[in-house]
C-alpha cells in the first residue's frame, strides 16, 4: 500500500481520537513531510483530517467517504481472500470487473464505488447511480463448474445478502421481488445484476460478475421523473449509517453463503419474497401471460401455473415480472 493508504486504514482504526504526527511518521516508516503530504492529499479527496498542534491529526467519526481500509475494518473471516478497489466513480463496477477478468485478476475481486456514470440494470436498462447517496459494488468469480441457472443462484445469494445486511444494521424490514430487486417500505432500494462474460476464440466462460446496486439515502435532488413512482431509499437523511459498513455487512453475507455452500439461505429468500402467492404478468420481448406465482424451487427458479393452468418454471434473464 502508499503511504496514503496505509495512514487512511491507520486513521479508520483510531477514528475520532487525535494520533501524533511523530507516532504516525514512526509507525508508518516516513517522515513528518511524508506524513503531512499524506494527510493533504486525504483531506482533497474529502476526508475530514483535522490537524492541531501539539495533538495531532484525527479523521472525524462524521466521515462517510467509503475507501477500502474502512470496509477492510468491518469484514470477517469469510473475505479474507477477496480483493477489494474502491473509486470514487466508474462508469460500471460491473465494467471494472470485467476488465479486470481480462487482466487475468483472480477469482473475489471485488470492485465498489460512490457513482456510476453508466449503471445498468435487468434487460438493457440503466441503473440510476448518483454520488455520495448509494453504495455500488460489483464481486467477479471464475467459477469451474458453472451453467445457466447459476446465475440465478449467485442474484439470489446476493438477493438474501442485502436483505440481512439491511435487517441487521438498521430498524427497516427488507423484502424481495423475485428475482433480483429489494424493497423497503414498498419501494425498490437495490437492484442486482448478474452477468456471464464468455472468450470470444473458444466460447469457455471467462468470468461472472454479480453487481449490486444499493440506494441508502435520497439523492439531493430526488430521484427523476422515471424512477420518482418505485423508487426509494433505506434511510431518509445521511449520516444514520455508514456506507463502508453496509458493504462490509452485505459482503460479510454473501461470503458466508457462497463460501460454506449455505443452502439454507433459499429458504430465508422464500420467507422474504413479497411475490408468492400473488397474481402476476410473466413478461417476454414476445408475449405477456397472467399467471399464479407458486412457488419459488430449490434452483431458485419461480414457478408459475398460467391461466390455462399449465406451469413453468421461470429463470433470470428470461423474463421480467409485474405484481398484480
Amino acid at each position: 500500500m502508499t503511504t496514503k493508504e496505509t495512514l487512511l486504514a491507520l486513521f479508520e482504526k483510531n477514528r475520532g481520537y487525535f494520533i501524533s504526527g511523530e507516532y504516525i511518521a514512526r509507525t508508518l516508516g516516513v517522515s513528518r513531510t511524508a506524513v503531512w503530504k499524506a494527510v493533504k492529499k486525504l483531506q482533497k479527496e474529502g476526508f475530514d483530517i483535522s490537524a492541531v498542534t501539539n495533538r495531532g491529526y484525527c479523521l472525524s467519526k462524521d466521515t462517510d467517504i467509503l475507501s477500502a481500509p474502512a470496509i477492510t475494518q468491518y469484514l470477517s473471516g469469510d473475505c479474507k481472500d477477496i480483493r477489494l478497489e474502491v473509486f470514487r466513480t466508474v462508469d460500471s463496477t460491473n465494467n471494472v470487473c470485467k476488465e479486470k477478468a481480462n487482466q487475468g485478476v483472480a477469482d473475489g475481486y471485488v470492485a465498489v464505488a460512490s457513482s456510476q456514470s453508466s449503471g445498468r440494470g435487468r434487460r438493457g436498462r440503466t441503473f440510476y447511480s448518483p454520488a455520495d447517496t448509494g453504495v455500488y459494488v460489483s464481486i467477479m468469480f471464475r467459477p469451474k463448474d458453472f451453467h445457466g441457472r447459476g446465475i440465478v443462484k449467485l442474484t439470489t445469494m446476493s438477493a438474501v445478502a442485502v436483505c440481512k445486511a439491511i435487517e441487521n444494521l438498521t430498524d427497516k424490514e427488507a423484502s424481495i421481488k423475485w428475482v433480483n430487486d429489494i424493497y423497503v417500505d414498498g419501494r425498490k432500494v437495490c437492484g442486482i445484476l448478474s452477468e456471464a462474460s464468455y472468450n470470444l476464440e473458444d466460447a469457455k466462460l471467462d468470468c461472472v460478475v454479480v453487481g449490486i446496486g444499493i440506494n441508502l439515502y435520497p439523492p439531493k435532488n430526488g430521484f427523476p421523473e422515471a424512477l420518482a413512482d418505485t423508487a426509494g431509499s433505506i434511510l431518509d437523511k445521511p449520516g444514520q449509517l455508514s456506507r463502508n459498513k453496509l458493504v462490509a455487512e452485505v459482503l460479510n453475507n454473501f461470503m458466508k453463503i457462497y463460501r460454506n455452500d449455505d443452502k439454507s439461505y433459499v429458504d430465508y429468500y422464500r420467507e422474504k419474497s413479497f411475490v408468492l402467492g400473488k397474481d402476476i404478468d410473466v413478461i417476454t420481448p414476445k408475449s405477456t401471460r397472467r399467471a399464479a406465482a407458486i412457488a419459488i424451487n430449490d434452483d431458485c427458479s419461480l414457478q408459475v401455473r398460467y391461466e390455462d393452468g399449465s406451469e413453468e418454471a421461470l429463470n433470470s434473464g428470461e423474463i421480467s415480472i409485474r405484481v398484480n
